[in-house]
């Protein structure tokens, strides 16, 4: 009896909470279904339903091109991220060599640097490289920020696999290489999903590196271009929450497809010692 309570206290609990962080969501998604011309303040229900104010949003802030380009940053950024983990983790989580413990220490120094630390002699750098206005220098950077966590990350699931498992790779003639993609990688799937869902949630929603690196317009990313339309269209709620609505689907879709492996990814011990 008394754990029937302790459930469904918890289930009040954190179905509150739930509805406290969906209200602003569902605030902005129904300011989205009024009508461009229409007067709105606060919550306001629509007295009916204009699908016509996504489309126009689509065409007026251009998030055509502003999607593409965080498309293919977050597709990049993901990509180069999640194999450099993968290769690293595998190599500090079963591997012994000279100063491995040190050179691990020193990589997680990069978990507490922020782009606003070193954006300016990043953009530097950057321009005296010739890569400002390109794609790589917003992918670069992210890729060597956030590979500190995706090891971090990835070392720590493959300190769960079997010892017993590897050496018996090893004395069937594995090497290094096939083990990992044969035997330890499988069995980690949750674990590399739930690092693609983060990595392309943060380069997704990654703003100041975008902001100073690029000022061609087809290279702007979609949070990018969407502070530049509200900054244009100020008095254009309607419109600037339709875009808004468009530019955070991505991510909601992305969290929507993996959220079982997400959730196991995590729940599994992926992040245990």
């Amino acid at each position: 009896m008394n754990r029937t309570r302790e459930h469904v206290f918890a289930y009040l609990f954190l179905g509150f909470f739930a509805l406290l962080s969906l209200l602003p969501v569902l605030g902005v998604v129904v300011l989205a279904l009024n009508s461009r011309d229409t007067p709105v303040s606060g919550f306001t229900w629509p007295s009916s339903l204009h699908f016509e104010t996504f489309s126009e949003a689509w065409e007026v802030a251009h998030l055509s091109v502003y999607l593409r380009s965080s498309l293919i940053v977050s597709t990049l950024v993901v990509v180069g991220c999640t194999v450099l983990s993968v290769l690293s983790g595998y190599a500090f989580g079963t591997m012994k060599f000279r100063g491995d413990t040190w050179l691990f220490y020193v990589l997680l120094l990069g978990l507490i640097l922020p782009f606003e630390a070193v954006i300016v002699p990043l953009y530097y750098d950057m321009r005296a490289l010739g890569l400002t206005d390109t794609y790589a220098s917003i992918v670069l950077p992210q890729i060597g920020v956030n590979v500190c966590f995706g090891t971090f990350w990835m070392r720590t699931y493959f300190r769960t696999v079997p010892a017993s498992m590897l050496e018996a790779a090893e004395m069937d003639g594995a090497g290094s290489f096939r083990t990992l993609v044969h035997v330890a990688l499988p069995m980690g799937r949750p674990a590399v999903l739930t690092l693609v869902v983060l990595l392309f949630m943060w380069s997704w929603n990654e703003f100041l590196l975008p902001l100073v690196m690029v000022s061609e317009e087809s290279l702007r990313t979609a949070p990018l271009g969407l502070a530049f339309f509200a900054g244009q269209h100020a008095t254009d709620r309607v419109g600037m929450a339709a875009a808004a609505v468009m530019v955070s689907a991505p991510v909601i879709l992305m969290f929507i497809v993996f959220q079982r492996s997400f959730i196991r990814g995590i729940a599994s011990g992926a992040v245990k010692e």
